[in-house]
């Protein structure tokens, strides 16, 4: 029996060895392939996902529709400020295949040079870059056509302004941010532009959401509330005419006005002049003149001071409407000498009355001497400074919904102060303090109405997204600031002032019999930069009030910066400006009269 050949069963068992050894190496490979796919599918499922969408997902923020404001005209509500539907182009630069060819297409349709758009399509390290604003519809459509990857636009609000610049700086605008910027829009901006809606889209390869995608989660955008503001349009629009002649014929720097309801803190007009068109904002080279200067400009008012000093006085029993005095036409404080105008007449027995009329900073003085004893004194300034602080609110912010709004400055009654007797005295007659027109309209309307200090306010309603409205009541910032008596007996002092003029040669300042008329002229001195006073250089001002009733129905404040007259300023610059408005308010039925 031959015996089997060795090699052969060798070679056998390698094959063998070697089969199994292949065949438990694919096992193994499988199995790892398996225990990653295991991994990669199920373990880092989410993970892979995401990763996966991360070139089609894209998180796109949708705009809220910013709130409309509206404001009166007669019996009606209408609007003021409007949204106009435009579109901002933007671009992915990551999915941009050819830049040149894009930048030639945008420069085409939007205008500019395609090199501008070049250099921010190729912007590294960003998903999105603002190539263009403000496109119109058909701009957007144009671009849209193209289907460039990564090129689109997105549709946002431009505020429109249905009457023109009427109610310029009391409204502010809307930057191309989408920001409130001054007056209105920027104190109200959160209630206004309304809370952006959230989308996260799948895409296709040009960035554009796939709508029907079940990945889409979206959230709505919640519109901005509406505003319906107190102010009365046509006073509004008069008012500004107004501030525009008075300007031009004083060759004022600055002219600002202000008129509001005393019985409920309501402003029905404010302007200023000059002032700027808000659909324009961008081509303003002075931004000063964005500024509402009747809330943000604050100076010495001069003599229109006097009626609160007055008021004062009255209020504590330090003097009566009737009081007289001996006016010795000078008083020496702290070394210095507070003195009148010549024509005033001199040393003589004055009164009240004609403190006011005559405008004496000597009977001015003599009041706040009469809150401390007979002098200047430590109690008096603390009294007086009681009731401008505390009372009228000088030298606190009021609080009105506008934009950069001044709180002025009213010097503490420090005893240690240097000269602090004479500050006081000056602040009797409307210097060494500062104000807005918008703080002294509202302070003599807390004694006219009775003793209530309203919050001045621009807001008479809002509206929510849902049409639920909300009408802003009256509130009370101060009760019992002076007695109703004192109101009462400073109205026909007040009426005595205007009579003089009238009297006087101003002709101007006659009124109907019918009417409740008083005020008050204001010249202040401006400071120089090192503490003392131009020669040359005045502000005219006037505060005053019309109504038809015991009652004034407007108080109007004027503030008329470095004008160009003859005499002074506040019976020649800022008198002027209250007879217009006063007329006005009369002659077109907004004051109603006496029956």
């Amino acid at each position: 029996m031959a015996l089997p050949n060795t090699n052969i069963v060798q070679n056998a068992g390698l094959a063998v060895k070697r089969i199994r050894f292949f065949y438990a190496l694919l096992i193994v490979i499988v199995a790892l392939f398996g225990v990653r796919l295991f991994y990669v599918q199920v373990i880092r499922y989410d993970h892979y996902k995401n990763a996966a969408l991360s070139d089609q997902l894209k998180e796109y923020q949708i705009p809220a529709t910013r709130g409309i404001i509206e404001a009166h005209d007669g019996n009606q509500i209408v609007p003021i400020v409007l949204n106009q539907k435009l579109y901002t182009l933007f671009v992915d630069p990551t999915l941009v295949k050819n830049p040149q060819k894009v930048a030639s297409a945008v420069a085409q349709i939007v205008g500019g040079h395609s090199d501008d758009y070049l250099s921010d399509i190729k912007t590294k390290n960003t998903r999105y870059v603002i190539l263009a604003k403000r496109l119109t519809p058909a701009q957007s459509d144009k671009i849209m056509a193209l289907q460039y990857p990564g090129l689109g636009t997105e549709e946002q609000d431009y505020r429109t302004y249905a009457q023109g610049q009427l109610g310029a700086q009391l409204l502010g605008f809307v930057n191309d941010e989408g920001v409130g910027k001054y007056g209105v829009e920027q104190a109200l901006n959160q209630e206004l532009k309304g809370t952006p809606g959230q989308l996260k889209a799948i895409t296709d390869v040009r960035g554009v959401p796939l709508a029907a995608s079940k990945d889409n989660i979206e959230q709505p955008a919640k519109a901005g509330n509406n505003v319906v503001l107190t102010i009365n349009m046509g006073i509004q629009a008069q008012m500004e005419k107004i501030l525009q002649d008075e300007a031009q014929k004083t060759k004022s720097k600055l002219l600002s006005a202000v008129i509001m309801d005393p019985n409920t803190g309501q402003i029905k007009a404010m302007a200023n002049y000059p002032t700027y068109d808000p659909a324009h904002y961008q081509n303003v080279d002075d931004p000063s003149v964005f500024q509402d200067a009747a809330v943000s400009n604050a100076i010495e008012p001069g003599s229109i001071m006097k009626t609160l000093t007055t008021s004062a006085a009255l209020d504590l029993g330090a003097v009566q409407p009737d009081t007289t005095f001996y006016d010795p036409a000078h008083w020496v404080v702290d070394g210095f000498n507070i003195t009148d105008i010549e024509e005033d007449g001199g040393a003589r027995q004055q009164s009240i009355a004609s403190t006011l009329a005559l405008s004496l900073n000597t009977g001015a003085t003599w009041m706040l001497m009469q809150m401390g004893g007979g002098q200047i004194s430590d109690k008096g300034n603390a009294a007086w400074y009681n009731y401008l602080h505390n009372k009228f609110q000088l030298g606190k912010p009021t609080n009105i919904e506008a934009g950069y709004e001044s709180e002025g400055v009213v010097p503490k009654p420090n005893p240690n102060a240097p000269a602090i007797d004479l500050t006081y005295a000056e602040t009797s007659f409307g210097q060494a303090l500062q104000v807005t027109a918008l703080q002294m309209a509202a302070a003599l309307s807390s004694v006219v109405n009775g003793g209530t200090y309203y919050q001045p306010t621009l807001v008479d309603q809002t509206i929510d997204a849902n049409g639920n409205v909300a009408t802003n009541k009256p509130k009370v910032v101060a009760n019992h600031v002076v007695s109703s008596k004192t109101g009462q007996e400073l109205i026909p002092l007040m009426q005595n002032v205007v009579a003089h003029y009238r009297d006087t040669g101003f002709s101007y300042m006659n009124f109907d019999s019918h009417y409740l008329v008083g005020g008050k002229t204001g010249t202040a001195q401006i400071a120089e930069p090192g503490g003392a006073y131009y020669p040359d250089k005045f502000n005219g001002t006037y505060l005053g009030f019309v109504g038809g009733s015991s009652k004034p129905q407007y108080v109007i404040a004027v503030f008329n910066n470095q004008p160009t007259v003859d005499g002074y300023a506040g019976s020649r610059a800022g008198q002027p400006v209250f007879a217009d408005l006063a007329h006005m308010l009369i002659n077109d039925g907004y004051a109603t009269p006496k029956q």
